[in-house]
């Protein structure tokens, strides 16, 4: 099996492949105190709930974004999955062609996407990863990385609220039913999940016109579905994207 491991900002996303079936995952919280240890005492606890075992993992990839966490992960697989594994980085054949000014600037999640996004929906193709910063990613007809937009995650949005205000409270991320807010919490609501939407939907009109026309809109991330409930925005809404992308480049170098 092949463990994937997609370490993010607020959230670590885990994947275990047997062949490219993506048999089981698992999402924790980022903590960069953590030592190798103390995230090998939680693996240990959270392979079993999906009956995977240490010694099932015989293949393992990773890519991040918070490079304290990337050599404890590294360290991880190697003592206590007995395997070396394949880090997402400069160097590494992704298949994909980055024309960014300065192609090191581009995270390895935002490339394990754009292979993923590529492969399962054709291009061009919009990816709109719903993270701690929502991300959108423009690529090509050719599967080439062309580039994107970053803006604050709702999170960080409604946060930002809370600490910036006195009298706002924090209010649970769900969309309300009218846009025209009848009470603080519904106005908040209205204004995180329903504005929210309404950025992505412009962004998303502006990346289709520069892409010259109509072209699928993939959403991922752990945002992803209360972005997109009962909203026509989205042509696939796939949280595993990173994690395929991942396989397929391990794929790529494992020869």
């Amino acid at each position: 099996m092949l463990l994937a491991c997609d370490i993010g900002n607020t959230n670590i996303t885990l994947g275990v492949f047997q062949g490219e079936h993506l048999q089981a995952t698992w999402r924790v919280a980022t903590d960069p105190r953590h030592q190798p240890d103390e995230y090998v005492a939680l693996l240990s606890s959270l392979l079993p709930l999906k009956d995977v075992s240490a010694s099932d993992i015989t293949q393992a990839t990773l890519c991040s974004v918070v490079p304290t966490l990337t050599h404890i992960f590294e360290e991880l697989c190697r003592s206590y999955f007995r395997v070396d594994p394949l880090v997402v980085t400069t160097g590494v054949k992704t298949g994909v062609k980055i024309f960014y000014d300065n192609p090191r600037d581009v995270g390895a999640d935002r490339i394990a996407d754009a292979a993923a996004a590529f492969h399962l929906y054709g291009g061009p193709v919009i990816i709109v990863d719903f993270g701690t910063a929502t991300v959108f990613d423009a690529i090509s007809q050719e599967g080439d990385y062309l580039g994107g937009a970053i803006v604050p995650g709702i999170n960080i949005a409604a946060d930002a609220l809370y600490m910036n205000t006195s009298q706002l409270r924090r209010v649970e991320l769900v969309k309300p039913d009218t846009a025209i807010g009848k009470s603080t919490v519904h106005s908040l609501q209205s204004g995180l999940v329903m504005g929210y939407i309404s950025l992505v939907e412009g962004m998303v009109t502006r990346f289709r016109e520069e892409l010259g026309g109509q072209c699928p809109v993939i959403a991922t991330g752990g945002l992803a579905e209360l972005i997109a409930q009962d909203d026509t925005l989205f042509n696939h809404i796939n949280p595993d994207l990173t994690l395929v992308g991942l396989r397929l480049i391990y794929e790529m170098n494992k020869s």
